[in-house]
C-alpha cells in the first residue's frame, strides 16, 4: 500500500505539484489531426489547464489559453484567420504564442497605442506527427518531440481510438505493468461477456512467471504462460512501457500504442494508436490522414460497454474511483511491476525538482529522430507445441492483403465504436 501523502504525490498533476511538473517535461497527444480538418478549433483540457487548439488559415497550429484576455469569452468559438485566432466578441486576435496581435477598436481610436503588446495569454508548442497532434507545456527550451518508430512508418494504415476516462492517469498507466490481469479480465471475463459462460478450466491461460527490466526508455514487461517456451518472444523479448505514460505492443502486422494523458487530477485522455503494415513488397492503401474515432464508455443502460478488449480495462480503471485509494491496497507477488513503476515516477519527479531532465526528454536529433523499440515479431503467435500458426492467437507477419485484414477488423468493431470519418481507406 501507499500512504495518502505518497498517493497524492504520484497522482496530482496541477502546476507546482511534483508529478505535474514531471508531466510538463513531455510531449502529449491532444487530438487526432483529422479533427482539425473538420473543425479548426477544439477545446482541450490538459494538466489542469483549459486551452483551445486551433489551425489558422496558413496551416499553423496553436494551443493557447481558452479564454480571451479581454472579456473572458471561450475562444473555442473563435475564428481562425491567416495568422492567428480572432475572438468573435470584439475581434481581438492572438497568435500561436498567445500574443495579442490585433485589437481593432483600440487601434482605431489610438493608432499609436501599444496596448496589444502588453496583452499575452498562455501559448504552448504543438507539433503534428503520425496523424496525432502533440503539445508540450513545460519550460523552454522544449525537448524534441520523440519520433517513436510506430509514428514514422511510411507504408501503413493508422487508426486512432480516443476515450475520455473519469479517473486519474496513474491507474490507467499502472495497468501496463500488470501482466496477470490479461488471463482473467480479457480471457476469462471477456469470454463471459461474449457468451455468458465462464471458460473451461483447461482452456484458461495461466501465467507462471513475470519479469520487469528497466531499460533506457522505461520498463520492458515479460510474461511466461504455461505451455509456452522460455525462448518464445513473450518471455525472452517482451514489450516496452515508455516512461511516463506510454505502452507499446504488437507484431509485424499491427502495433498498438497507448498514451494515458492527464486531463486533470480526476480525468484522463486515452489514446489507442493502431498501425497496420503489409508484408514486404506490398503497398498499404493510401490514407490522407489517420482515421480517428471516439470509443464509448457506457451502454444505453449506463453499464460499462465491455464489448472491446480495451474497454474492459477502462471499466477496471474507472471503477477504482476518480483517484484510487492506494492506502487501502493489499499488494501481492503479481504487483512487482506496479512497485517498480511507482518508484520510477517518484525518482524522476525528484530529478525534475533538482533541475535535471527526466528520462525520455530528448535534445539530440540523432536520437529523437527515430527511436526503435523492443517488440515481439509475432505477438502470442508461438503455440505450446513450439510452432507458429498464422491467424491463431496472433497476426501473421506474412499477410499480404492488408485491406482484407482491415475489413475484418472493422467488421469486428461494434457499430457505435467504428471510425467516424472517411479516412480509414
Amino acid at each position: 500500500m501507499l500512504s495518502i501523502e505518497k498517493n497524492e504525490l504520484l497522482t496530482k498533476v496541477g502546476p507546482g505539484t511534483p508529478t505535474g511538473e514531471l508531466m510538463r517535461r513531455y510531449w502529449h497527444p491532444i487530438a487526432a489531426a483529422g479533427e482539425l480538418l473538420e473543425k479548426p478549433t477544439k477545446p482541450v483540457r490538459l494538466l489542469g489547464e483549459d486551452l483551445v487548439l486551433y489551425k489558422d488559415k496558413s496551416g499553423t497550429l496553436g494551443l493557447i489559453d481558452r479564454f480571451c484576455p479581454h472579456r473572458r469569452v471561450d475562444l473555442t468559438y473563435g475564428i481562425p484567420e491567416e495568422n492567428g485566432l480572432r475572438c468573435m466578441y470584439h475581434g481581438w486576435m492572438m497568435d500561436e504564442t498567445g500574443q495579442c496581435i490585433e485589437q481593432p477598436f483600440e487601434e482605431t481610436v489610438r493608432p499609436d497605442g501599444r496596448f496589444k503588446e502588453k496583452v499575452k495569454i498562455a501559448g504552448y508548442p504543438v507539433e503534428e506527427l503520425g496523424g496525432l497532434i502533440f503539445a508540450y507545456m513545460g519550460p523552454q527550451p522544449a525537448p524534441l518531440l520523440p519520433r517513436w518508430e510506430q509514428l514514422t512508418y511510411d507504408n501503413a494504415i493508422r487508426d486512432i481510438a480516443i476515450t475520455e476516462l473519469p479517473c486519474n492517469w496513474l491507474q490507467a498507466q499502472e495497468n501496463s505493468v500488470d501482466p496477470v490481469h490479461t488471463e482473467w479480465l480479457h480471457f476469462y471475463y471477456g469470454n463471459y461477456v461474449r457468451r455468458g459462460l465462464a471458460m473451461a478450466p483447461e482452456s484458461q491461460p495461466k501465467t507462471i512467471k513475470i519479469a520487469f527490466d528497466a531499460f533506457e526508455y522505461g520498463i520492458v514487461k515479460r510474461r511466461l504462460q504455461q505451455g509456452f517456451p522460455e525462448d518464445g518472444e513473450d518471455w525472452a523479448k517482451g514489450h516496452p512501457i515508455m516512461f511516463p505514460n506510454i505502452l507499446f505492443v504488437g507484431d509485424q502486422v499491427r502495433t498498438t500504442t497507448q498514451w494515458r494523458v492527464p486531463i486533470d487530477d480526476e480525468n484522463t485522455y486515452h489514446v489507442s494508436y493502431y498501425v497496420y503494415r503489409p508484408a514486404p513488397g506490398h503497398q498499404a492503401p493510401h490514407q490522407e490522414v489517420a482515421a480517428y474515432r471516439y470509443t464509448p464508455l457506457y451502454e444505453p443502460d449506463g453499464r460499462f460497454f465491455t464489448g472491446i478488449t480495451f474497454n474492459q480495462d477502462y471499466m477496471c480503471w474507472v471503477t477504482q474511483g476518480a483517484i484510487a485509494q492506494r492506502d487501502k491496497e493489499m499488494l501481492g507477488e503479481s504487483d512487482v511491476g506496479l512497485i517498480l513503476f511507482r518508484k520510477m515516477v517518484e525518482q524522476q519527479a525528484q530529478i525534475v525538482e533538482d533541475g535535471g531532465d527526466p528520462i525520455n526528454t530528448f535534445r539530440d536529433p540523432a536520437i529523437a529522430g527515430y527511436i526503435e523499440l523492443p517488440m515481439e515479431s509475432v505477438k502470442h503467435g508461438i503455440k505450446p507445441d513450439g510452432k507458429y500458426r498464422p491467424g491463431e492467437g496472433g497476426n501473421s507477419p506474412i499477410v499480404p492483403d492488408i485491406e482484407k485484414v482491415l475489413q475484418t477488423w472493422v467488421e469486428n468493431i461494434p457499430v457505435e465504436a467504428r471510425p467516424q470519418n472517411e479516412y480509414l481507406f
